[in-house]
């Protein structure tokens, strides 16, 4: 396995002056969708994060299921080296009835100003680097989303605006109102969607991109099991790759993946994420983890070199990404 270099370079989000390690942290897994949570693992590998040179730190209102759980982890993990670390966060969800939960959306502005305050709140900061609308609300232009988030910007709450899983007609329409820094959507060596169209408008118009997911949920680790063999609160048990069908299918280009891995020395889930930063210098991936020792072969990815050939045969393994959707018809973002 490639080991960790102290040295984790730098990347530039956009064209706004958003400056970051080259792989950031997912939390979302601390509190939610992949099991129990582990409070005292979750503080122990952000703060670990941190001693490596990992700089963006990526969590959300949903992440706490209303309660701000996520956001308060973050908040007391980072808080001796706050001012040092890019802290992300989103809104967008209306979290009010439990049967609609990441599915029901609320992006008009009142709403996006009280969940920025309970943000800012439960972080324990008095400012938020960047904030997303974690999904597109299409009962709210996106214009009136954008002019919110540029009144908390001049009012010094915010740094920088961020969109999640917006299609092209909305970041334009978005960005003609308030410049957008970041672009958050999945894409990984399984998820590939956003190849075609999505990343050249965004380097059209000068926004950073942050795939989410970067691991397939977990499945490039390599450590993974048939969907029955997860408890049903964790999402791999109904996630439509790991299904009877689809589940073999992926195993086998896992196989594939790691077998090149180990010609690079590195593992299978170090190869997803250097072919992840092998696709522009303006993409930062943001793998969650719960382990400090799976955060340090996260990071040490960025060391990884990968040469046209391996592309290629990275290219050749998954020519269309994995066997499966990455999310059930009613949560499947709308572009």
């Amino acid at each position: 396995m490639t080991q960790y270099d102290e040295n984790l370079p730098k990347r530039t989000l956009g064209s706004q002056g958003l400056t970051v390690g080259a792989i950031g942290l997912g939390t979302m897994g601390m509190t939610m969708a992949y099991g129990a949570g582990d409070e005292a693992g979750g503080l122990a590998t952000i703060r670990r994060a941190y001693e490596l040179g990992v700089t963006l730190f990526d969590t959300a209102e949903l992440y706490g299921l209303g309660t701000g759980s996520n956001e308060q982890l973050l908040g007391r993990a980072v808080k001796d080296f706050r001012h040092e670390v890019v802290i992300a966060t989103k809104f967008g969800f209306d979290l009010t009835d439990p049967e609609h939960v990441g599915t029901a959306l609320d992006s008009r502005p009142s709403h996006i100003r009280e969940v920025t305050e309970n943000s800012l709140r439960h972080l324990g900061t008095d400012h938020i680097d960047i904030l997303y609308q974690h999904r597109v609300d299409p009962d709210v232009p996106i214009e009136d989303v954008a002019g919110a988030v540029g009144e908390l910007i001049a009012e010094g709450k915010v740094r920088f605006f961020g969109l999640s899983e917006a299609g092209l007609d909305i970041i334009r329409r978005a960005h003609a109102v308030h410049p957008v820094s970041v672009l958050q959507t999945e894409y990984s060596v399984f998820e590939r969607a956003v190849e075609t169209d999505v990343l050249p408008v965004l380097r059209e118009l000068g926004i950073g991109f942050v795939p989410y997911s970067p691991l397939g949920r977990g499945f490039l680790t390599g450590t993974v099991k048939p969907a029955a063999a997860y408890p049903a609160d964790d999402m791999r048990s109904w996630d439509d790759r790991w299904q009877p069908g689809h589940y073999e299918k992926n195993l086998i280009a896992i196989r594939e993946l790691t077998a090149l891995a180990d010609t690079k020395g590195a593992t299978v889930t170090q190869l997803a994420l250097a072919w992840l930063l092998a696709q522009g210098d303006d993409i930062v991936p943001i793998p969650g983890t719960r382990s400090p020792q799976r955060l340090a072969e996260n990071v040490a990815a960025s060391h990884v070199v990968l040469t046209p050939d391996d592309l290629a045969r990275v290219q050749a393994i998954l020519p269309h990404g994995a066997a499966g959707s990455r999310y059930p018809v009613a949560m499947m973002p709308t572009w």
